[in-house]
């Protein structure tokens, strides 16, 4: 789980995560949302991935990321159970 919170503290990795909560992006499409090199992109890939947040596809050349929501709601459920506090409140 500190793999999760760890990917989660980088305000890139959770915009990459923002848009991928809406569809699946290829790394390109992603990559044309910031302004930051490839390589730095593909570090941030990486830790997403080390985390299991994202799943890939490739397609040909192309990469495929999507959001994997459920590691997302079990960290969520995580920080819940241990402020004491329950879904919906």
């Amino acid at each position: 789980m500190s793999d999760v919170f760890d990917a989660l503290a980088h305000p890139v990795r959770r915009q990459i995560l923002k848009l991928l909560s809406k569809r699946a992006m290829s790394a390109g499409d992603i990559a044309d949302k910031f302004d930051l090199a490839k390589p730095t992109l593909s570090g941030h890939f990486a830790v997403l991935k080390a985390a299991d947040l994202v799943s890939t596809e490739r397609q040909g050349t192309t990469i495929i990321y999507r959001a994997k929501m459920s590691v997302l709601e079990e960290a969520v459920a995580g920080l819940m159970a241990i402020t004491g506090r329950k879904e919906g409140r």
